[in-house]
């Protein structure tokens, strides 16, 4: 699965750094991800200097990410509920990952691992159909098995609102403000195996029995153009840890 992950999963482009440091206000020293998986954005982040101490809690993953990151990159094999509070860091962020959290204490813990003039920031690209009738296709293809295959907002944020998740908790959350939501838009295109092999590192398919995940990705594959299009918006939400809960 790892290798899946580092063969399918799209990178972060460098208007993502800019976006995040911006937000912060001054050049980033160090940081800390959350589920880093194989370091698409770990990558991008050390790329520009920064110190990242990557976390994540699956060794392969790690061991994967190793081959792609500079020696100077630090990995913890760790879940993000298993690390203590006591070092903090100017950043800590999540790439597609934050969903694999325990939402319980999650804010709590954040804002443990951040300075008290840190930030905090999450960002996930849902890679979608761009051709209306693709879509509908496999909408159809999955439907005996998955009625929908993107994660869902944990709080159900209605699709619609201004605000998604996670930007609606940490609204709410007693330990961040001055939360902010932006979109940097990105359009790709995949041929049908790839866009099939992405599918395959996706939760509601991962979270399929085998035999049912062979099937549903054999029969999408079977709907699909040669080359897929796709939109892979990147959706970030920015907060900044509060001096006093």
């Amino acid at each position: 699965m790892a290798e899946a992950y580092e063969r399918f999963r799209t990178g972060y482009p460098e208007a993502l750094f800019d976006l995040v440091t911006g937000y912060l206000g001054r050049p980033v020293r160090r940081a800390l991800e959350i589920g880093a998986g194989t370091g698409k954005a770990t990558r991008l982040f050390a790329s520009r200097g920064v110190a990242v101490t990557a976390t994540d809690p699956d060794q392969a993953m790690l061991t994967e990410l190793r081959r792609h990151v500079p020696t100077r990159v630090e990995t913890v094999r760790a879940a993000f509920e298993e690390l203590r509070p006591g070092e903090t860091y100017e950043l800590v962020y999540a790439a597609a990952a934050l969903h694999w959290t325990d939402p319980r204490d999650r804010w709590p813990r954040m804002a443990a691992l951040l300075r008290p003039d840190g930030v905090f920031a999450s960002f996930a690209g849902p890679v979608r159909l761009a051709d209306p009738a693709v879509r509908e296709a496999v909408r159809s293809a999955r439907a005996p098995f998955l009625s929908r295959d993107e994660v869902p907002a944990q709080d159900r944020t209605p699709s619609v609102d201004d605000m998604q998740w996670p930007g609606t908790e940490l609204r709410r959350s007693e330990w961040f403000t001055d939360v902010r939501q932006s979109v940097i838009e990105r359009r790709l295109s995949m041929t049908a195996a790839d866009y099939v092999g992405y599918l395959s590192t996706v939760s509601a398919y991962l979270e399929l029995p085998a035999p049912a995940r062979a099937q549903v990705l054999d029969r999408i594959e079977r709907v699909l153009p040669e080359t897929v299009p796709l939109a892979a918006d990147v959706v970030v939400h920015l907060a900044r840890r509060r001096a006093v809960p």
